[in-house]
Order: structure tokens, then sequence, then C-alpha cells
């Protein structure tokens, strides 16, 4: 992951940028708060920050080990407390920036065998909400969140995935649209966009048909043939997806 970050800090620099890598363990919050401050006194202000990084358990609730709940957990979503925390204060200051909390449509319904990923996936959501109206709230107008909600990405994090009916996304059009809703200060982006009425439709069916939409959607079954991706923890000390990398001005995971 470690190379991964310098590797992305090259391909700014080859675009014409200026690119600075950084790792931080994300079960560490006074290393976040450190390479925070180190950020600012190397690069300068941070003016949007992605919060991104993410893991996956993949199994039944009842089979998860306690100890992958919590991590799932810790980078998932408390890592957002400590990031955002770490640099919306200068945000506030120039009442200038944008802070984006990469969810997921797990945030938004439940899925078969991710019971502690949807868990931390609409705690994120909730996240976003909570701050975009607290900002609102204070007068902040200048400092904007967007919350990014896509199905499964074949980024290798979900490799196993299958899906019926909903196409399973690529990383590159993720991204644009993610770069999109920041553009366009959009609130919530979902992925696709038709699957705002399945969610609707959640909430509008009684429970019994939802669940057979979900079924006959195919969503009990996508995560049978599950294999996800392991690292083996490094110098980073990482597992699984437990990084933020820093380029520019912005944290890009």
């Amino acid at each position: 992951m470690c190379a991964g970050n310098e590797e992305t800090a090259k391909l700014v620099v080859a675009a014409g940028g200026e690119g600075h890598a950084y790792s931080v363990d994300l079960c560490d919050r006074h290393a976040i708060y450190a390479t925070a401050t180190k950020v600012k006194q190397e690069v300068g202000k941070v003016d949007i920050l992605v919060n991104n990084a993410g893991i996956v358990t993949g199994r039944n609730f009842i089979d998860a080990p306690d100890h992958l709940i919590q991590k799932t957990f810790d980078v998932n979503i408390m890592s957002h407390f400590w990031t955002t925390k770490a640099f919306l204060g200068d945000m506030l200051a120039s009442n200038r920036g944008h802070v984006v909390t990469v969810a997921s449509l797990a945030g938004l319904g439940g899925v078969n065998k991710l019971a502690d990923y949807c868990a931390s996936k609409f705690a994120a959501v909730g996240f976003d909400e909570s701050l975009r109206i607290e900002l609102q709230v204070e007068g902040y107008t200048g400092v904007k969140t967007t919350a990014v909600c896509p199905y499964y990405i074949s980024t290798g994090m979900f490799d196993g995935v299958k899906s019926k009916v909903i196409p399973i996304l690529k990383p590159e059009y993720v991204a644009s649209e993610i770069v999109d809703g920041i553009l366009l200060n959009t609130p919530i982006v979902v992925l696709p966009p038709f699957c705002k009425y399945l969610v609707l439709l959640k909430y509008l069916l009684p429970a019994k048909g939802s669940y057979q939409l979900y079924k006959a959607c195919g969503g009990h079954l996508t995560m049978d043939d599950f294999r996800g991706r392991t690292v083996e923890d490094g110098p980073c000390k990482m597992n699984g997806a437990q990084e933020k990398r820093v380029t520019g001005k912005r944290i890009i995971p």
C-alpha cells in the first residue's frame, strides 16, 4: 500500500501536478492527527478530504471474528471522525472546503453476509448527513459535504460477488461521478442512479414485499462466492484497505 501511494503521487506529477504521498494507520487516531499536522506543514491546507478507506469481512454475522468486526468499524467509520476533525477546522476558518464520504449502497439497505459492513456504512451515511446539517445550521455556506453510495465496484475488494440485475461498477466511472458530485456540490451520489428508486421502494413496500424485491434482484445470493482481497500486514500497518493517500492538497484514498 505504501508503494501504491508513491505510484499515485508520481502519476499526479507526470500529469503536470504536484504530488505528495503519506501513509497512516487508520486504526490509530493519534497517528492520524500527527500525519495531518505533517501534511499541513509540508503541503498546506487541505481543501478536499475524501474518506474512502474500507475493509470487508464478508461472512455471516455469527461467524465473523470479533476483531474483524471491530476493525471494520475502526476503518470504515471511526477513521472518518479523526480525519475530518483533523482537517475540518481549517475549512471552517476560511469557510471553504469539501468533505466526501465514500459510503456504499449497503449504507442505504441491508445485505446478506454484510451485517458489520452495512452497519459501518449506514453510520457513514448518517455521519455525512449530520455533519452537513451542522454546517448549515452554523452558517458555513462554503463548506460542503457529499456522501457517495455506490453498488459493488470491481476493485478486487469484492472479488467473487455476482450480480443478477444491477451492474458491477467500474472504478473509473465511480471516480468520475465523485468528481462531478464535488463540482456540483451534490449532497448524495447513488450509483447507479436508478438504485435511488429501489431504496425508496424499500420504505414504501411492506417488509415481505421488500424482501421479495430483494430476492427478485438476486440480492440474497451476491455474496455466496465472495473471495475478497487479502493484503498482508506490512510496514504501513495495513490490513485490507486501511490507508489514505495524500496527493497535493487533497486526501485521496
